[in-house]
């Protein structure tokens, strides 16, 4: 059968955008890589600490990002 042109009652679902969470989380991610960088440079051993602060925001940014595509799934699906 050919398309009737009538509109479908289910609306087109459009890919959600990475929330603002994530963004905000790989900012501070790449901003602390940097300041890492930075430190080691000079010659200081504070660096380790924007070390460990990069590894934690891009851990959180990952996660909030995962989290979104999941919520987005699960609104699609059910």
């Amino acid at each position: 059968m050919g398309d009737t042109g009538a509109r479908s009652s289910v609306p087109r679902q459009e890919p959600t955008p990475m929330p603002r969470i994530a963004l905000v989380t790989l900012a501070v991610c790449v901003l602390a890589v940097a300041a890492a960088v930075v430190s080691f440079v000079q010659g200081s051993w504070l660096g380790i600490v924007w070390v460990l602060l990069a590894g934690l925001t891009s851990n959180m940014s990952w996660f909030y990002f995962k989290r979104s595509r999941g919520a987005a799934a699960k609104s699609v699906t059910g």
